[in-house]
């Protein structure tokens, strides 16, 4: 069940290239495609989702071309774009029966079994009877979650969904995409690292429509180990300190000091010390090198 992304390229009417040819080899499980924003996640998640075309490039989906036969793919499709409409006043019992009434599951029986277990699956049954409207912003997450899995998806794509949830309500929604991306292959797009490094065994960094590189987390993570440093400077020291090494971040300490962390092959100086590497490091270290 591979995902097989060969050459993509999109370039809209007013220049942005949003995607430069994007190769990607996707496996079962969460993949996390991570990047800032405007680095060209959602132009690939709606290509993924037959939404629009690429101007060049092919696509294959255990064995569908997908530019080819997009209906196809979207019969094995779930798609969850970063902010989608409901109906008012509608329950979301009745709003996922329609859903799935749409989907081409005709018979009434099968809807409220299938109903019933998205239900379940995404921790809503107990507010089953609640309007969709007025479901906070990690239930209508959850609620999308459930509507895309009417279908029984093998290709879920998910794009930003945890941007504006508590972590309450993140936790919840990672917690149900865990469940369902055990089974399928789930295409999990986002700009935060913590939800990358949380979730997906596989991810790839993108920017500036490019994919920068595709590794697994762990492996990514122990790739820069020992290389990684740290020390206390003051504030007024940042500007200096970016000039003279690869500042990759800081933050403020409790004393209004700044902890500096610093990508080298050695230690870049007296009063560093080596620093335990994350995947944010990783990040950084991938974008910083695309702008040289």
């Amino acid at each position: 069940m591979n995902l097989l992304i060969r050459d993509l390229s999109k370039t809209y009417p007013n220049g942005v290239k949003a995607m430069n040819e994007l190769r990607l080899e996707i496996g079962k499980g969460m993949f996390g495609l991570l990047g800032p924003n405007g680095a060209g996640k959602s132009t690939l998640m709606r290509t993924l989702a037959t939404l629009q075309e690429p101007d060049a490039g092919s696509i294959v989906f255990d064995g569908i071309d997908v530019l080819r036969e997009p209906m196809r793919l979207r019969r094995v499709l779930g798609y969850l774009p970063q902010e989608f409409g409901v109906y008012p006043d509608t329950s979301a019992e009745a709003l996922l029966d329609y859903f799935a009434v749409l989907k081409g599951i005709a018979s009434q029986k099968e809807r409220n079994v299938m109903v019933e277990k998205v239900l379940e699956l995404t921790n809503l049954y107990d507010v089953r009877k609640k309007s969709v409207s007025g479901y906070s912003g990690g239930m209508k997450q959850r609620f999308g979650i459930a509507q895309l899995l009417l279908n029984k998806p093998r290709l879920i794509i998910v794009d930003e969904p945890t941007a504006g949830l508590d972590p309450a309500e993140r936790n919840r929604f990672l917690n149900v995409l865990r469940e369902v991306g055990s089974d399928n292959t789930v295409i999990f797009s986002t700009h935060i690292v913590d939800d990358v490094r949380d979730l997906c065994t596989d991810m790839a960094i993108i920017n500036g429509g490019k994919i920068l590189q595709q590794m697994r987390p762990s492996a990514a993570v122990q790739a820069v180990s020992g290389k990684i440093w740290t020390r206390s400077i003051g504030r007024a020291e940042l500007e200096i300190w970016e000039t003279k090494a690869n500042v990759l971040s800081s933050g403020f300490n409790e004393d209004n000091t700044l902890s500096i962390r610093v990508f080298s092959d050695k230690t870049p100086g007296a009063g560093f010390t080596e620093a335990i590497p994350n995947l944010e490091d990783v990040y950084f270290i991938a974008l910083k090198s695309d702008q040289t």
